[in-house]
């Protein structure tokens, strides 16, 4: 099953973008800009790396609930195991 790109991710992916441009044209000299517009960025990469910090507590929590899943089924497939030996001993 495959997951589709939430509205946050393709904003991170726009914010990146720009950032990565910004930075080629600053470097090229062809962008001059006030002490204001040249934070700008940085704002930008704050907000990348909250993106993936967020990313990365959805990824945690899939972890967990897999291994509560596997937890589980495992549990379930010793009772199947212990239920045949003991009915298969009668």
């Amino acid at each position: 099953m495959e997951k589709r790109a939430s509205i946050w991710d393709i904003i991170a992916w726009i914010v990146l973008i720009l950032i990565s441009l910004w930075l080629v044209l600053k470097v090229a000299g062809v962008i001059n800009t006030s002490i204001l517009i040249e934070y700008a960025p940085y704002f930008g990469a704050v907000y990348l790396a909250g993106w993936q910090i967020h990313k990365l507590e959805m990824v945690a929590r899939d972890v967990q609930e897999l291994k509560k899943f596997k937890e589980a089924t495992v549990g379930e497939i010793n009772k199947i195991r212990t239920n045949c030996a003991v009915n298969h001993k009668k």
